[in-house]
């Protein structure tokens, strides 16, 4: 599932492409109903919050998209491409897809561990966006997305404080690494910013949220807003330091960029202990025992 880097990019990119314009929607499989409220209206802004995109077409109408576990964009310059697979929507510039395609560059993004952020479009030269797959893909109300945003957490890329989220941590005997994953207490950290963030606190994921101190709390949260910050700028998430890695200069390369997070099995980069895995709130939770005592 995107993390909350992947959605403000998402944002940031959608906006840059589109925002201040008429655009084009539409749902060429039929399977989004509701083309009729927002398609040939200019698009105000695109906002982000969480995990959640909210592209604002005016008064109520503000298309929501919650990408899910298998939600993604496409993009491309130029004509419309053919309609393939299952695409929920496109959302086009009539004019921008008028000119000449962009060569030599990528349509369609890969899996984030694999995109390095090389090869792609120039937001403001994006024609059009397809979407497949995702969990919701439907217009709300004011008040549906407000609703929406009162039940969610603080956004650490929003520039949200972490008052809100500390007061909920302390009051919980529920585990720090539950509680990580809850977007009522922290919107957009997911599974890879839970394991990579305590494992940098040094913190055990199975300490229940009250017992966390609240200087932790603020240091995690400050290092989750430059994380996910860094991230938003190629997608990749890199978590590790370089003095950790086996290899000290240079880019991290794929099987460095995580200290924990599907390591299981492997040693630690700061102690070469076996770094665990464990089922944790329905994902699976990584950490080193050694580095992350209780």
């Amino acid at each position: 599932m995107p993390e909350g880097n992947e959605i403000h990019r998402w944002a940031e990119r959608h906006a840059a492409a589109f925002a201040g314009k008429p655009v084009r929607v539409d749902g060429p499989q039929g399977r989004f109903a509701d083309v009729d409220l927002i398609d040939g209206r200019k698009l105000e802004r695109v906002m982000a919050v969480g995990k959640h995109l909210g592209y604002d077409f005016g008064r109520d109408r503000i298309l929501h998209v919650h990408l899910g576990l298998q939600g993604d964009f496409a993009e491309g310059s130029g004509p419309l491409p053919e309609v393939r697979g299952a695409l929920r929507l496109r959302m086009w510039s009539a004019a921008a897809v008028k000119r000449p395609a962009v060569p030599g560059v990528s349509r369609r993004h890969g899996w984030y561990s694999e995109d390095d952020g090389t090869g792609h479009i120039d937001a403001e030269k994006v024609a059009w966006v397809e979407l497949r797959g995702p969990m919701d893909c439907s217009v709300f109300s004011q008040e549906k997305w407000d609703a929406l945003l009162q039940r969610l957490g603080p956004d650490p890329l929003n520039g949200d404080g972490p008052e809100k989220a500390i007061a909920k941590v302390g009051k919980s005997k529920k585990s720090i690494g539950e509680l990580l994953m809850d977007q009522t207490v922290a919107a957009g950290i997911g599974n890879i910013y839970r394991a990579e963030l305590l494992f940098r606190a040094r913190l055990s994921p199975f300490v229940s949220g009250s017992k966390v101190a609240e200087e932790t709390l603020r240091s995690i949260w400050k290092d989750a807003g430059g994380l996910m910050k860094a991230g938003m700028v190629d997608r990749r998430i890199v978590t590790t330091k370089p003095s950790d890695r086996p290899h000290k200069k240079g880019q991290a390369l794929k099987e460095e960029a995580h200290y924990v997070y599907r390591r299981n099995g492997r040693p630690c980069f700061v102690c070469e202990t076996t770094v665990l895995k464990k089922e944790m709130a329905g994902r699976n939770l990584f950490w080193c025992p050694a580095c992350q005592a209780e």
